[in-house]
């Protein structure tokens, strides 16, 4: 099991059993386990939504949309069945938080997917993890079947009359099965692509019925919640960005790893302090905020609160919180290429914008990379995302766009002067090679 990273501004809620064995069912129960769900089978739905929406949680996945929310807007009568689907499809890269959430807590995702059950109605609960997350599976799995074995799970669960069922599922590496209507094609045993909008989950999703999908950070912070206090649990954090949440910060920093800071946390802090500065005493270039999709931010725009209306305001998104910091010896040019060959890689296709968009932005880039670009390049790369941006079926494509964008815009100069030093010529590398580690 990997060592544990921590540090004095760290607010731990969700990640507070982390190191002390809480895989284990008996000590996750003994640390508090399950007692937010017995409350809330206890209370009834109205009570767990208003907590909820009174803790001001959002969408940890990377959209923010609030929780409490989202879980009203399931209708209370429906002829289908309800259903609850966990997204632990987590393959954005730079993010790893989910990751350590199902290592080491995995009876908080259990409990936090029961309590969405009882706000909605719903009997059954799904829980999705990423393809290559398959070694999680199973001690998820092995949770799960404790949970059944402590009478927690299946029919008549505490003894209280009310049944509800969990089924754990793993995709096959698809990047695009993270948006949640490809994850409902894919988990229905269909293709991995997304749905026309509307419907929306809430009223047709799942089987054709009401469904709430939540990314495992957002669902393991319910149970929490409930025990302390919606309103408890809002004051950790910052107007309108309630609690806490898991930040994995990677990249060239003195102690890379998941922390766990207030939303609103600084920045610059969060780098400087908490990850103990840029490594080897390098100056920082650049930080991708919130996982690759994110615009990057220059050295000189970091001193911001991570929120999600802090980071808007930036002009930039806190994502799933994937922070990655890139020191002075990063070439932009080849950053911006590795990241746009990945969504070129996992685009599925589905569109002509996404498709052809990224696969041209690919081929420009690597022209430029290998040396045979020139300065019209820069200005095509820009159209071609710009053009990308909001006329996609589903956000993948606006995932490609917007840090194309921000890498030409803010990092011009430097565009044009690596088109100026490499002229045409034996390529330099492959972009197979480049990239060949994604």
């Amino acid at each position: 099991m990997p060592s544990l990273v921590s540090h004095p501004d760290e607010v731990k809620v969700v990640s507070r059993r982390f190191g002390l064995g809480a895989t284990d069912i008996d000590k996750y129960v003994e640390l508090d386990g399950y007692k937010a769900v017995q409350q809330a089978i206890a209370k009834g739905p109205e009570w767990i939504i208003t907590e909820m929406k009174a803790s001001g949680l959002r969408g940890r996945g990377g959209a923010g949309f609030p929780t409490g929310m989202k879980w009203s807007f399931v209708p209370k009568q429906s002829e289908k069945p309800k259903y609850v689907l966990v997204n632990g499809d987590e393959s954005e890269p730079g993010t790893c938080k989910d990751h350590v959430l199902f290592l080491h807590d995995p009876h908080a995702v259990i409990e936090g997917t029961m309590i969405a059950g009882l706000a909605i109605g719903s009997k059954l609960g799904f829980i999705y993890l990423r393809g290559e997350y398959r070694y999680l599976l199973k001690i998820v799995e092995k949770a799960v079947a404790d949970a059944y074995a402590k009478g927690f799970l299946g029919k008549n669960i505490f003894g209280t009359g009310v049944d509800f069922d969990i089924i754990t599922q793993t995709g096959a590496g698809a990047y695009e099965v993270g948006e949640e209507s490809a994850l409902m094609e894919s988990l229905e045993g269909k293709r991995g692509v997304p749905r026309i909008k509307p419907p929306f989950p809430a009223v047709v999703g799942l089987y054709g019925g009401p469904t709430v999908i939540n990314n495992a950070e957002t669902i393991a912070n319910a149970p929490h919640i409930l025990l302390m206090g919606g309103e408890a649990y809002a004051k950790l954090g910052s107007e309108r960005n309630g609690g806490t949440r898991l930040f994995g910060i990677s990249g060239h920093v003195e102690r890379p790893g998941v922390y766990e800071l207030p939303m609103g946390y600084n920045l610059k802090r969060a780098i400087y302090e908490v990850a103990g500065g840029i490594k080897d005493g390098k100056k920082l270039k650049a930080v991708v905020p919130g996982g690759s999709s994110c615009p990057v931010m220059t050295a000189d725009e970091i001193d911001v609160g991570l929120d999600f209306d802090q980071m808007g305001k930036a002009g930039t998104m806190l994502g799933s919180g994937g922070i990655v910091v890139l020191d002075e010896t990063v070439s932009i040019v080849e950053f911006a290429l590795r990241t746009i060959a990945f969504y070129q890689h996992e685009s599925c296709g589905w569109c002509i914008p996404c498709r052809e968009g990224t696969d041209w932005i690919k081929k420009t880039l690597t022209r430029v990379y290998n040396g045979g670009g020139n300065k019209k390049d820069v200005d095509n790369v820009q159209y071609l995302a710009e053009n990308m941006l909001g006329r996609t079926f589903c956000p993948l494509g606006d995932a490609a766009a917007m840090p194309t964008i921000a890498f030409v815009k803010k990092f011009r100069k430097e565009f044009e002067d690596y088109i100026e030093g490499h002229k045409a010529g034996t390529p330099i590398i492959t972009v197979e090679q480049l990239v060949g580690a994604h």
